[in-house]
């Protein structure tokens, strides 16, 4: 049947627009295989794809023509081996070789040809459709090829499946092992699950397919780190950024204006690399998709509203900054020094050495503010990049619709103190890509993103 040295072949079979070409974009993770859309009989001909793990091939996939007129093909078999005693490969190699195959069953012959030449199938199926004759009909003339055949329910997610009858009639097939599936929506287990299966029917490939069940889970971890530590990146950028204006109207409402912007900018740049990191599209999310597209958040990262219908705490002292999106960080106001102390101490030095802290007096007392980023848009920035995360994770490569986003159920963002690694970057502006003469290679910046993205992997 087959062994350790090549490829598991399979060949991805059943009626036409029940989802082939999406099943293999879902398990190849590949958006740009083959063409998916609602027109019946969309692929023609046979395309394939091979699943490598450390430069070793794996299993190969053969996209199949959809099967459309099995019926009559059944009845036309049927009458042109009347009377021999042919077992079913053989009467179809009869049917392969004659000039029926090349013209009125063309499609057919393509799948049947491809099956043959593979280990086994996987039969297709669309659980929103009734269970018709024409289903049973392919099912026996694909039964024909000796191959073992493994069904696989898609859509099964959607509310009109019929996944219990569809399972009464494979039972009275003699097909028992079935997979479900949605290539849209797949289940986190889904390919785990289908490959498992394959390893009951063909035991003989049982290494090749549990090293690529390993192979999975070990990508999937780490796709799964390297997107927190793409959503870290950006809560460091931001939690680090600083922009001194004169404490005036016009210049400070500017610099509000061009730190919205910038902070904007870069949540775009994180939802960017996540949807590349996942091997969607670029045109699968923007920021302004990323608030629920029901009308009950705002589009706007910066929208007060958004802040309070998510229940985000804003956070007290800076009540004007925030309203704003932006925190005012009156420094001197906190302290108890009076003007003339502060204006000692800085000129003697003794706050020179805090981090950059005794330049930022000095300004204070030059009529300057520092704008910073309100720990309230923190917190929707992580809402937002974590819950888009949960819709990657969860989203089949034949999706053909924009990422939409639920409203986030978890709390620990809502509220309580920011993570540790936030509050130490507020006081390192040379950590955010935000602020000139950046240092974000910094050893000490790359240790608190590892554990700002820990404590994102861990909620």
């Amino acid at each position: 049947m087959t062994d350790a040295h090549r490829p598991l072949k399979l060949a991805v079979v059943g009626h036409t627009n029940v989802g082939k070409t999406s099943l293999l974009r879902t398990l190849t993770r590949d958006v740009g295989f083959g063409e998916v859309s609602h027109r019946p009989s969309t692929t023609r001909h046979v395309e394939g794809a091979r699943l490598s793990v450390d430069g070793q091939a794996l299993l190969e996939l053969y996209d199949t023509p959809g099967l459309e007129d099995a019926i009559d093909l059944l009845d036309y078999l049927e009458r042109s081996t009347q009377g021999e005693r042919l077992d079913g490969p053989a009467r179809l190699q009869r049917f392969l070789q004659g000039s029926e195959a090349r013209q009125r069953f063309e499609q057919e012959a393509k799948v049947l040809r491809q099956l043959l030449a593979c280990d086994a199938g996987l039969y297709v199926i669309d659980a929103r459709e009734p269970v018709l004759a024409k289903y049973r009909d392919e099912l026996a003339i694909l039964a024909g090829c000796g191959k073992p055949l493994l069904p696989v329910l898609n859509f099964v997610s959607r509310p009109q499946a019929r996944e219990a009858d569809w399972r009464e009639a494979l039972s009275r097939l003699g097909l028992h092992a079935l997979v479900r599936f949605d290539s849209v929506a797949p289940p986190q287990d889904g390919e785990r699950r289908l490959y498992e299966s394959l390893a009951l029917l063909l035991e003989n490939a049982r290494p090749q397919l549990e090293r690529l069940i390993s192979d999975l889970e070990t990508q999937r971890q780490a796709r799964r780190h390297a997107a927190a530590r793409l959503i870290a990146d950006l809560l460091i950028d931001c939690a680090a950024s600083r922009r001194s204006v004169p404490a005036q109207a016009d210049p400070e409402r500017q610099a509000i204006e061009a730190l919205h912007q910038a902070v904007r900018q870069r949540e775009q740049q994180c939802v960017e690399s996540l949807l590349q990191l996942y091997a969607f599209r670029p045109q699968d999310a923007s920021t302004g998709d990323l608030p629920l597209l029901d009308g009950r958040w705002g589009d706007d990262l910066f929208n007060p509203e958004t802040l309070r219908l998510l229940g985000v705490r804003v956070g007290g002292g800076v009540a004007a900054g925030a309203a704003a999106g932006a925190g005012v960080d009156l420094l001197v106001g906190g302290l108890t020094l009076g003007a003339a102390a502060l204006a000692g101490a800085i000129a003697g030095g003794a706050l020179l050495t805090a981090k950059g802290y005794g330049n930022r007096l000095l300004g204070k007392l030059k009529g300057e503010r520092e704008l910073t980023v309100d720990d309230a848009v923190l917190r929707l920035l992580a809402l937002r990049q974590r819950q888009l995360l949960l819709a990657l994770d969860a989203r089949g490569h034949a999706a053909m619709q924009r990422i939409e986003l639920e409203t986030p159920q978890d709390t620990q963002w809502r509220t309580g103190k920011l993570p540790a690694p936030l509050r130490r970057a507020r006081a390192h502006p040379q950590w955010s890509s935000l602020n000139p003469h950046a240092r974000p290679s910094q050893a000490e910046r790359q240790e608190a993103r590892e554990r700002l993205a820990e404590v994102l992997q861990a909620s």
